[in-house]
């Protein structure tokens, strides 16, 4: 979580899901700052697995999936590049495309701008409409007052 607190404090939370639940219980809590490597254990298979090594702890993780593993690894870094100054975790044993340009923190970034610039072209689009709608109209008045002053005089 990150909080608004300036300088920004970045912490990483382990919890825990039991069998049958469908809620999350906290287990531990370190400060960003204490992370010094990040292993994903084995960069040539797909594993849930990793490990954390702390300031003055080694944790062993397991995501849901692989698929969250690498997601999980991509926001990680992502903070640490974004939060951290000084020492910063070296990332090992990761599959090359966690730390490469393609994460998905750029794909929903990218998804998101062309969403913005989808949507501002549908309203510029829908603004001249309505602008050739308004013209129109200015002209049908002209034409009915023109209508209406000629058949008064008739």
């Amino acid at each position: 979580s990150v909080t608004n607190k300036k300088p920004a404090q970045a912490s990483i939370t382990k919890v825990k899901q039991f069998e049958g639940s469908t809620s999350f219980v906290k287990r531990t809590q370190w400060m960003l700052e204490q992370l010094r490597q990040v292993n994903g254990i084995d960069p040539n298979r797909d594993s849930p697995e990793f490990d954390l090594l702390f300031e003055n702890a080694f944790d062993q993780w397991v995501a849901s999936t692989a698929s969250e593993k690498c997601t999980f690894f991509q926001v990680l870094h992502h903070t640490c590049q974004r939060y951290l100054t000084d020492k910063k975790p070296e990332f090992i044993n990761c599959q090359s495309k966690i730390m490469g340009g393609n994460s998905i923190l750029h794909s929903a970034a990218d998804s998101v701008t062309s969403a913005v610039q989808k949507a501002s072209q549908a309203l510029n689009e829908r603004g001249e409409r309505l602008g050739r709608a308004e013209e129109k109209t200015e002209e049908l008045k002209n034409s009915a007052q023109q209508f209406a002053e000629t058949a008064h005089k008739v």
